[in-house]
This record gives structure tokens, C-alpha cells and sequence, in this order.
């Protein structure tokens, strides 16, 4: 499953601690939910249902307990049911699972735990195994026993029905932080599952077995040596994972943008120019690079392609743009010399955990950008650039991109001066022009009544298409995937000038063309294109700089963008895409924070 959890053991009532923590984390998996937590009698009383939180907390009675666990999941193994949900429990032992247990068939054939199973899930295999070793005594013993047996990757919180109060955990990749406070002990796979009671945090390291009692947390390797954990501090304030009179987290999240640049990029100008200094990044890490691969999913791939098209252009060295998920299973061309880039919101994605673990073992130049401090992909890495955007609740990023783009912006900057291929007066106006980003999107923002009008000729459309040239068609892909995951619209992304060798005969009357026309060298081209759209009775949404377009031959609707250097109107044409989006899903009474079947941080491959 992929997945999240909240558990907690304490001095006050659990049931309600983890259903409200549940409802905090349901952005991230959300087709069942359970809570187990121990009876008087030290026994173990389990409440799960197929659905939400809601639907969990409309089964759950009323009692005492003080110690449990909670969790809602996304659907791997086994389909969306009441038996499948977790947590799961055989035997003495209840249990929940964040990841895959890839062994899962051969450990319940080897172990004989067939018998024993009533759901489709790997993770009963594994509380039945964890069942079958425990003798009743040593919960740690039988957790040092299983450990070895798993293949894949895991999160568990495991309850014994003989150690009321208590709580055993243990990780491998599949994120877990954990904290204690005067109210109790908490773990969560997200600290928003529990920022209210305690911002001083910790990540569970992986293969440490963690026992967590109401008023302390032990951490032990699985040679039983002690492990001192790591705290962290929350530097961002509970009201910011919350919506604050937005009917929507991602529609707080699009207005959140001109901010989060600012804290992204400010701290990184110093006198003018970029600076990593705080980051410990030294300029070595800039000299020698003889190419750089970008590598992720997903929206933080298609931040990558702007990444690419900006690097290329003002650096002249080949950059390449890898799906995170194939990066593994190609002979991707790395040396020494190659700089490779990461990037992730949450620091969890697994494939891009993967395929850095793959190009570490080829160059020592690994950069990160990710949002989460601490994060699995920020600690392997050889530098990390947080990008300080604080929580993002809504499953469709939004600020997350803006974010990571406009690190893209400081280091291709900071590469082009330490390698000769920008002036530093002309680095001074780039950077500059960087820090107007911000007001550019503020601006943008306010046309949102214009853009919420313009949806409504698109919710009855089943086939919306995107183009542009250049970096016209990198920011065409994020558009078209952003208005497919949250209204449900088959939406493609085409570069303009490939539209005679195909995607021309899908055109048809009514079909929605957005068309992006930023760029002044293609800009008559692009113009070109969407006049053959037109021709074939397409309804044209148009986005450009220029102040009015009246030509009923070129749209039927046009968004005039504030005038800005053209290497920056990506910004602010990306946030009419999300808009775009945003409003079409709205406008179908759809749910934009929770789209179906897809879940915020992808922790399984």
C-alpha cells in the first residue's frame, strides 16, 4: 500500500487524536480507513471500513484508549475493500504497512501462513510472520527475526495484545518521523498527522527498531545498540496546513506562490547575484560539469524540462530530461564530470530515491531540490537546495512547481557565472528580473474571475489539447497534466509544429485548444498553428503577451500577460494553467484536493 499512518500513545483519548490525524493525512491515500487501539483487558479492538475518514469515524463507539494506530490506504495489492483495509491483524499481533512486501507469495507458502490469511494484501503476510515469531515474551526479538525476511519496502507500527501501551516500529525507504510531547508519543509518516502537539521531530532512521511508551521513544539497531535519534524543528506555522478561509488547500496553494518564491529565492541573493553559501554548496560543485541529467516524476519532471530548456540555452552543454521511473532500467551516460539533479516535493518519491542511488554510484555531483527537510532523497544526496514552499496538502502541485523552477533559475545562473557563460552584470539583471517573479504571479492571480468564466465552455469537453513552442511546449505538458488529474478531461500536450503529422485529425468543432505564444522568435509560427486549429473549428483559449487580440481567425478568448522578459513568462503562464485546471474541476463539482485514484507523495514503485 502507499499509504499513511498516525499513531499514538499517551495520556489522552487516541480515538480521536488519529481520526483527526488521518483526515490531515488523507491527502496521501484515501480509499480505506482503520484505527486499532488496546481495550481495558489489554486486548486489541479493530475498526476499519472501504472509503474515507468520515466513513471510519461514523463506525468508531466511543471509549478510553489511550494508545493506538491509525491509517488509510491507497490500493496496491488486493482491491478496495473492508477485508484489505488495515490495520490488519493475526494472531496477537495488529499491524499497519506503509510500501511493498515484493516476497510477500513465497514468505506465506515457505512459512505456511496460507491458513491464516483472509484479505489480498502483502501486509497481513506480514503480520501473520510477525505473529508466527513472536513467542509471546520479546516483541523486539520477533520484529530482529522478520526484518531479514522482507524484501521490498516497508513502514510498520505493530501492537502486541500482551504490551498494552505500547507501540514497536520499524522502517525501510517508506517514510516515518516521531516525536513526543506532554500529551504522549506520536509517529506518523507526515508530522502534519501531529504538528499540534509537538513541532521538535525526528526521522526514524531505517532498520531501527523503535519502541514508543507514552512519555519516551527508544530507538535500537537490530544488533540491539542504542541509537541516539536526530531532531528537527518545523519551521513553518500549523495554520499553513490548514486552509485559512480557502474553500480548497489548492486554491490556497496557487495563492501561495508569490511567497513561497520569495522565502525560496531571497535567502539565495546575495549583493545581486546567487549565492549557496547556506546551503553548503561550494562553487566546485558549479566548475568542472560537463552535463547535467535531471531526473523525476511526474510535475516535478515537467519543473526539470524548464530547468532543461533554460540550462541549455545559456549554457551550451547537453541537458537530459529522465522519467525517474526509467532512469533504473536505461544505461543512463554519466561521469565523474556529470551533474545530476533530483527533484522531489516530498523527498520520498521512490523511483527518484532509486535513480539517485544509482547515479551516486557514477559522479559525486548530486544535487537535490526538494521541499521536505530531512527527506529520504535530501539526506543521500550530495548537496541539497530546499525549497521552503512550506506543507502542500492538494494532491495537483502548484507551488511545489513554481518553486522548483525558480531554483532551476538559480542554478543555471550560478552555473553560467562560474563557468563563464553569463557576465555578472548581466547575471545582476537576470537575477534581477527573478525577484519580480513573485509581483508578476500576484498580478496574475487577480484575472482568476476572468479565467473561471473562460472554464465554463470546457466542462462538458472530453478531449482538451495544449500547445506551444519552445519553452511554450515544457510549460504545455504541466498544463495538459494538471487539468487530466483533477477533472478527469483527456488533455495533451503537442509542440505547435507537430500538429500536421497527427494531432491535427483529433481537432474538431468545439475542442478546446489552450495555445501558449510567449516567445518572440516563434511567436508567428506559433500564430500559424493555431490559425490551422481554428480553421477546424476549435475553441481557442490563447495566452500571451500582447495587450489585446481582437483577430477572431487566431481565439476566442485571450489572456494578456503582464509584459516581462520572455525567460520568465513561464511563471506567470503556469498559474493561468493551474487556474485553468483548478476552475474546470470546481466547475464539474469536482474534489481538486483528492483526485481519484492518484495520492500526493508515490512511496511504492
Amino acid at each position: 500500500s502507499d499509504v499513511c499512518s498516525s499513531d499514538l500513545t499517551g495520556n489522552i483519548k487516541a480515538q480521536d487524536i488519529l481520526l483527526t490525524g488521518l483526515e490531515k493525512l488523507e491527502y496521501r491515500g484515501y480509499d480505506s480507513a482503520g484505527i486499532a487501539y488496546f481495550k481495558e483487558n489489554g486486548k486489541i479492538s479493530i475498526r476499519k471500513t472501504a472509503g474515507k475518514v468520515k466513513d471510519l469515524r461514523a463506525i468508531c463507539d466511543d471509549n478510553d484508549a489511550t494508545c493506538g494506530i491509525g491509517h488509510t490506504r491507497w490500493a496496491t495489492h488486493g482491491g478496495v475493500t473492508n477485508a484489505n483495509a488495515h490495520p490488519h491483524k493475526s494472531g496477537s499481533v495488529s499491524l499497519i504497512h506503509n510500501g511493498i512486501i515484493e516476497n510477500y507469495h513465497e514468505l506465506a507458502t515457505t512459512y505456511e501462513l496460507e491458513d491464516r490469511l483472509i484479505s489480498e494484501t502483502d501486509t497481513e503476510v506480514a503480520a501473520a510472520l510477525f505473529d508466527k515469531f513472536y513467542d509471546g515474551k520479546n516483541p523486539i526479538e520477533a520484529i530482529k527475526e522478520v526484518i531479514p525476511l522482507l524484501k521490498g519496502s516497508f513502514a510498520f507500527c505493530i501492537m502486541f495484545e500482551n504490551r498494552p501501551g505500547v507501540i514497536y516500529a520499524v522502517r525501510n525507504v517508506s517514510p516515518m518521523v516521531a516525536a513526543t510531547s506532554k500529551e504522549g508519543s506520536f509517529i506518523a509518516s507526515d508530522l502534519t498527522a501531529f504538528i499540534e502537539y509537538s513541532k521538535r521531530y525526528f526521522i526514524v532512521p531505517e532498520y531501527a527498531i523503535l519502541t514508543m511508551e507514552a512519555d519516551k521513544i527508544d530507538l535500537q539497531d537490530l544488533n540491539g545498540n542504542t541509537i541516539e535519534p536526530e531532531f528537527l524543528e518545523v519551521d513553518w506555522d500549523m495554520t499553513a496546513a490548514q486552509k485559512e478561509g480557502y474553500p480548497t488547500f489548492m486554491l490556497k496553494e496557487i495563492n501561495e506562490q508569490p511567497a513561497a518564491i520569495n522565502r525560496t529565492i531571497m535567502p539565495r541573493i546575495k549583493d545581486g547575484l546567487p549565492s549557496f553559501e547556506e546551503d553548503g554548496i561550494p562553487d566546485s560543485f558549479f566548475a568542472d560539469c560537463s552535463d547535467i541529467t535531471i531526473v523525476a516524476c511526474g510535475t516535478a519532471m515537467y519543473a526539470g524540462m524548464v530547468g532543461k530548456t533554460l540550462m541549455q540555452d545559456i549554457l551550451g552543454i547537453p541537458v537530459t530530461v529522465a522519467i525517474a521511473s526509467e532512469f533504473r532500467y536505461e544505461r543512463p551516460v554519466i561521469t565523474d564530470k556529470s551533474v545530476v539533479i533530483v527533484v522531489s516535493q516530498s523527498g520520498e518519491t521512490i523511483d527518484t530515491l532509486e535513480a539517485l542511488r544509482l547515479a551516486k554510484t557514477k559522479t559525486n555531483k548530486t544535487l537535490s531540490i526538494v521541499n521536505v527537510k530531512g527527506s529520504s532523497i535530501a539526506r543521500e544526496s550530495n548537496y541539497v537546495l530546499y525549497t521552503h514552499a512550506g506543507p502542500e496538502i492538494a494532491v495537483a502541485s502548484t507551488k511545489a512547481y513554481t518553486v522548483q523552477a525558480a531554483a532551476f533559475y538559480l542554478l543555471t545562473c550560478k552555473l553560467a557565472l562560474v563557468q563563464n557563460a553569463m557576465s555578472e552584470a548581466d547575471a545582476r539583471a537576470f537575477i534581477s528580473n527573478l525577484e519580480n517573479v513573485s509581483d508578476n504571479i500576484a498580478e496574475v492571480l487577480k484575472l482568476s474571475d476572468k479565467v473561471e468564466q473562460l472554464t465554463k465552455r470546457m466542462l462538458n469537453a472530453s478531449h482538451t489539447f495544449f500547445i506551444g513552442r519552445g519553452s511554450d511546449y515544457t510549460l504545455s505538458m504541466e498544463g495538459a497534466l494538471k487539468l487530466k488529474e483533477i477533472s478527469y478531461i483527456h488533455a495533451e500536450a503537442y509542440a505547435a509544429g507537430e500538429l500536421k503529422h497527427g494531432t491535427i485529425a483529433l481537432i474538431s468543432e468545439g475542442v478546446p485548444v489552450i495555445a501558449l505564444a510567449t516567445q518572440s522568435h516563434v511567436y508567428n509560427k506559433v500564430i500559424s498553428n493555431i490559425r490551422e486549429v481554428k480553421a477546424r473549428g476549435a475553441y481557442v483559449i490563447l495566452l500571451s503577451m500582447d495587450e489585446k487580440i481582437t483577430d477572431a481567425t487566431i481565439c476566442d478568448t485571450h489572456i494578456s500577460l503582464p509584459k516581462v522578459p520572455e525567460q520568465f513568462a513561464v511563471f506567470e503562464a503556469v498559474v493561468i494553467l493551474q487556474m485553468i485546471a483548478y476552475f474546470t474541476s470546481t466547475g464539474k463539482g469536482l474534489n481538486a484536493d483528492q483526485p481519484r485514484n492518484l495520492a500526493k507523495s508515490v512511496t511504492v514503485e
